[in-house]
């Protein structure tokens, strides 16, 4: 069983986090992984040594939290897009002189498509600049940004028409259609998607713009730049939040080496 003699939180939710926790696992290592839905915890081990929590954490959880499991260390092996946990770890880590990596998951290089003559592939800074601008007007419109933001594009279902592809959750199922998505427009799947259903989705909908976030191969963002120069269909990407991490890797072997440091 876990004590509170000092263990690692793991901040999960991506498929880079359950191949840290496995690791740790198998280290015998103690851990906390948080995570923020019941789907998302089924892929995790479960062994005596690591714990998976489900639900947000706030700032002012935060503190009972970190007392409870005894944290030393943090590895923060969240979303890209999930700057919110990730500020407030950093806080809690520099307040408490708690050592923090952020393992961040390999961004692709976005100047190859950019270069390629003709790309189909539109970087923009975030999602105020994709409905601020003329990209999705009488389009036929596939977003796979998660569900979150799509409250965001409920006004354009009258000027578009929009599909939504979702992780499938019951929240993430209700979000889409509160936003306005009629079931028939929702598909929910994990990522990522094989690159033949991905392209026969795109046929099957008729679709003219994507619109994704630069979620690495982990999200398919390769499978969506490599489909979208074949089948010359608009590609908006939507690049990552700029954050200060105080450090951070991409390499499996250095999480783990900081694991065994602090634990």
């Amino acid at each position: 069983m876990l004590d509170s003699s000092g263990g690692i939180w793991l901040i999960g939710g991506t498929t880079e986090s359950v191949t840290l926790a496995n690791a740790i696992a198998s280290r015998g290592m103690p851990c906390t992984v948080t995570v923020t839905t019941t789907a998302a915890k089924s892929l995790y081990p479960q062994t005596p040594n690591l714990r998976v929590r489900v639900g947000r954490l706030d700032t002012n959880e935060l503190e009972q939290f970190l007392e409870k499991h005894g944290i030393v260390a943090i590895l923060d092996a969240s979303h890209p897009y999930a700057v919110e946990i990730s500020q407030i770890a950093i806080s809690a880590a520099c307040a408490r002189h708690i050592p923090y990596l952020r393992f961040e998951r390999q961004q692709l290089n976005s100047q190859v498509s950019s270069e390629l003559d003709n790309s189909p592939i539109i970087y923009l800074n975030s999602f105020q600049d994709l409905i601020a601008g003329n990209y999705l007007h009488h389009q036929r419109v596939l977003l796979t940004i998660g569900y979150k933001h799509l409250p965001l594009f409920r006004s354009w279902q009258d000027q578009s028409t929009l599909y939504a592809r979702i992780l499938p959750s019951v929240t993430a199922i209700d979000v889409a259609i509160a936003s306005g998505f009629s079931p028939n427009r929702i598909i929910a799947l994990r990522p990522p998607v094989p690159a033949e259903l991905e392209k026969a989705l795109w046929h099957h909908w008729d679709i003219s713009v994507v619109v994704t976030k630069a979620s690495g191969v982990a999200g398919g963002e390769d499978i969506k730049r490599t489909l979208a120069n074949e089948l010359g269909i608009s590609l908006v990407i939507i690049t990552r939040p700029v954050v200060d991490y105080p450090q951070q890797t991409s390499n499996v072997s250095v999480g783990l080496e900081f694991c065994d440091r602090y634990v």
